[in-house]
């Protein structure tokens, strides 16, 4: 809803624009609907390991009986196509418990996989990293400050020979005023579209930068535009950018501006 909201924002005159907002609740509902009727027929291929009873899933990747048991059906009922072997769950994927290699779940729907403690310790020794980092800074700053410079008179640039030319020449100033030193972006770059493109490979789970899938075909420039888009939606606060050790932690959050 906030993306649609955003463009509606921008393009309020524009009908067509107002009518597809109209729909949203619409397709929001249908994808409930096929969610929920995938799950019932996943689920109906297998039984409780307890009591052989019909299963029903109550949480991203875990089901319960009506016995009371809750588990996670892929650890239980799925197997690796490549080896045959049982599955493990890594942080955000199964994987082959003999190749390692990554396999998709038949138990999740549109969906990504958390481990949330997981991201919970690393956000928390992310925000620690950054706590100490700009305590070293202000030790830093407070150990170089100067003494108070006091003036009893301007200064006269001119006593120093020449260094009027040089400042003139350090800044530029003889460079033709009328000059264009405007950066411009190639036409193919469209950060509406990157942007709705990552709010729709977002959930209110962090998703890793490494996660979100490519708009483009080429690799490079479309991570450089998917940075450049993550950059001015933490500026708008509809996302927050956490810095990992080797990747960077996308959360998207409530902006009343855009919602």
């Amino acid at each position: 809803m906030l993306g649609v909201f955003w463009v509606i924002e921008s393009h309020h005159h524009n009908p067509l624009i107002r009518d597809i907002a109209k729909m949203e609740p619409q397709v929001e509902g249908f994808q409930r609907n096929v969610r929920s009727f995938y799950f019932d027929v996943i689920l109906s291929t297998v039984k409780c390991p307890q009591c052989a009873g019909r299963l029903r899933m109550v949480d991203q990747s875990k089901c319960q009986c009506q016995c009371g048991s809750t588990f996670d059906p892929t650890l239980s009922f799925q197997v690796s196509p490549c080896c045959g072997a049982k599955l493990l769950r890594k942080t955000s994927h199964y994987v082959c418990s003999l190749c390692g290699k990554s396999v998709p779940s038949k138990f999740i729907f549109m969906e990504r996989i958390f481990d949330k403690d997981y991201f919970k310790e690393m956000m928390r020794t992310c925000r620690d990293r950054k706590k100490q980092q700009r305590e070293r800074m202000r030790q830093l700053l407070a150990a170089s400050r100067s003494d108070d410079l006091e003036l009893t008179a301007d200064p006269d640039l001119d006593k120093i020979p020449g260094l009027l030319i040089d400042l003139d020449e350090f800044i530029g100033s003889h460079i033709d005023s009328n000059q264009n030193y405007s950066i411009k972006l190639p036409d193919s770059f469209n950060m509406v579209r990157y942007r709705n493109h990552i709010l729709r490979d977002l959930s209110w789970n962090p998703v890793e930068f490494s996660e979100i899938a490519p708009l483009i075909d080429n690799r490079r420039k479309d991570r450089v535009w998917r940075f450049i888009t993550l950059i001015y939606m933490q500026n708008d606060k509809e996302i927050k950018i956490q810095q990992l050790e080797n990747d960077l932690l996308i959360q998207r959050t409530y902006n009343e501006t855009h919602g």
